[in-house]
C-alpha cells in the first residue's frame, strides 16, 4: 500500500511534488533559506516541514498554503504549478533583441510615468510567476504598452530605457 493510499492526502503523487517545485522556486526566488523561512515566520513554518512539502513528501493544507503565500507576499495561485498543457496568451517567445528591465532601478525612480511602468511591470512578474523583483525581460507587446508611457515610438523604447539607466546589464565575469 502507498503512502498516499495510507494518508489519503496525496503527498508523493506527482501533483504534490509540483506543487513543491513551485513552493522551491518561489522561495528561492525570494533568496530564502530554509531556515531564513523559518527564522522569518517566528517558527510558523519549520525548514523540515516546508523541506518535505518542496520534496512532494507530504501534502499542504489549503489553509497553510494561503499563510504561506502572505508570508511569501504573492497570491495563493502563484504557489501552484500551471498546467503545462494549456498555452497561456502572450506566451510566445520573446523577440531576438530581448529588452531586460531592472525593476530594482526603476522603483527607486520618481514621476507618474515611471509609477504607471513599474505597475505593468509588477503585473507582468504576477502572470508569468516570476518573483525575483530585480529584472524582467520584456516581449513585443509589451514594449508596444512602454512606448505609450514613456510617450515615444516603440523603436526608441530601448534607447530612451538605456538613457535613464533602466536597461539591465549584465555584469562582465
Amino acid at each position: 500500500m502507498s503512502q498516499e493510499e495510507i494518508t489519503g492526502d496525496g503527498a508523493g503523487s506527482p501533483y504534490s511534488r509540483l506543487v513543491g517545485e513551485r513552493l522551491r522556486s518561489i522561495r528561492l526566488q525570494k533568496n530564502m533559506s530554509l531556515g531564513d523561512v523559518e527564522t522569518r515566520s517566528n517558527n510558523e513554518f519549520k525548514a523540515s516541514v516546508l523541506g518535505a512539502y518542496e520534496r512532494g513528501e507530504r501534502a499542504i493544507s489549503v489553509p497553510r498554503l494561503e499563510r504561506l503565500a502572505r508570508f511569501y507576499d504573492v497570491g495563493v495561485d502563484q504557489l501552484l504549478p500551471r498546467d503545462p498543457t494549456r498555452v497561456e496568451p502572450g506566451s510566445q517567445a520573446a523577440p531576438q533583441g530581448k529588452l531586460r528591465i531592472d525593476v530594482a532601478k526603476l522603483s527607486q525612480m520618481q514621476g507618474p510615468q515611471f509609477s504607471m511602468l513599474e505597475k505593468l511591470l509588477r503585473m507582468i512578474q504576477v502572470q508569468r510567476q516570476d518573483f525575483n523583483g530585480k529584472v524582467i525581460t520584456v516581449r513585443a507587446h509589451d514594449i508596444r504598452a512602454i512606448a505609450v508611457m514613456l510617450d515615444v515610438s516603440v523603436d526608441e523604447v530601448p534607447a530612451r530605457l538605456t538613457s535613464l539607466g533602466l536597461v539591465f546589464v549584465p555584469p562582465q565575469a
